[in-house]
């Protein structure tokens, strides 16, 4: 898959198959879509092209009411490349993109830089200021620019009744395996390893804290998750199992939310490396215990639970 960030210097398609939006989570209903585009690309023997906006639309438009991320721009990325596109358009998004008329939008646009012979779009997608353009603009305009368009009709993306939105309040309500479902894949938290205090190394459970590159994504309910890690270094990737907590850690009187990942049989400085915690299972809430012996004690339960429910795993898979 070849991506392209600069719209000015893009190639010229060979019978380009085109979609647009945001594509946050890239999850099975945009999967939805991007069959559909590779189809109608295959009878056509065309190129597959999928342009995706960064940042995200509604973070220019309207920042107070923006979604946190499902997904970062390097994970749609990786999406796409494993679903199997031809080209991916990463399209700046500003106010002045966003000012463009649906008649501009188009004309200036979708014409002037790809050339479609095929536009493929849902039953829902809006364009152009005010979002005045949609699919029947598109159908009327076809003849004109010699394009065919088709639609993804509601009840073929409403069969996997998938939303973003829907995905976001599994997450937020600890509900990760309703959400693994819907994305067909494991919700990923990829960040940087930094300083902690150290105290889950005093006692015997020593964690690396995470620092998320996408200070957009969203960050799942508080509590203990089973995961599995991929420890990133110099090109190489590891991978291995392990616990999750999310919280700010009320037996020790903690201040601030942390995210802090314990990887079973594993005791080394990763300071500074970049993990992709994958959230398989949502175990407990977050709790204040006693006092330390009891959060240990916990800690311990917690390990062996989550063990067996990883037993049968392959973290590599």
């Amino acid at each position: 898959m070849q991506v392209h960030f600069q719209i000015e210097t893009l190639p010229v398609f060979k019978n380009a198959v085109v979609t647009i939006g945001a594509f946050d989570g890239v999850h099975a209903g945009h999967q939805a879509i991007l069959r559909s585009l590779k189809y109608e690309a295959e009878k056509i023997d065309g190129e597959t092209i999928v342009i995706t906006f960064h940042p995200h639309p509604r973070r220019i438009l309207n920042n107070a009411d923006a979604p946190s991320l499902l997904t970062s721009l390097e994970e749609r990325i990786e999406k796409f490349q494993e679903l199997g596109i031809d080209h991916l358009v990463v399209v700046p998004f500003d106010h002045v993109f966003a000012e463009l008329s649906a008649e501009e939008y188009l004309s200036k646009f979708l014409i002037g830089l790809f050339h479609p012979k095929i536009i493929v779009i849902g039953y829902d997608h809006r364009f152009g200021k005010e979002r005045k353009g949609d699919f029947q603009y598109l159908k009327n305009m076809a003849d004109v620019y010699s394009y065919q368009v088709f639609e993804i009709p509601e009840h073929v993306l409403n069969e996997s009744r998938v939303s973003s939105t829907q995905i976001r309040e599994f997450l937020l309500n600890g509900q990760i395996e309703q959400a693994n479902k819907l994305l067909t894949y494991p919700y990923q938290l990829h960040g940087i390893v930094i300083e902690g205090d150290k105290l889950g190394r005093t006692l015997g459970y020593p964690t690396a804290n995470l620092s998320l590159v996408d200070s957009d994504k969203l960050i799942p309910a508080s509590g203990v998750y089973a995961v599995t890690v991929q420890l990133i270094e110099n090109g190489e990737v590891r991978f291995e199992k392990g616990m999750m907590n999310i919280g700010y850690r009320p037996t020790v009187n903690g201040k601030e939310r942390r995210i802090e990942v314990h990887i079973f049989s594993f005791d080394e400085d990763i300071y500074h490396k970049h993990l992709k915690v994958s959230l398989l299972k949502y175990t407990r809430k977050e709790m204040k215990f006693s006092g330390i012996d009891a959060l240990i004690n916990q800690l311990h339960e917690d390990k062996n639970q989550i063990s067996k429910i990883l037993e049968n795993i392959n973290p590599s898979k």
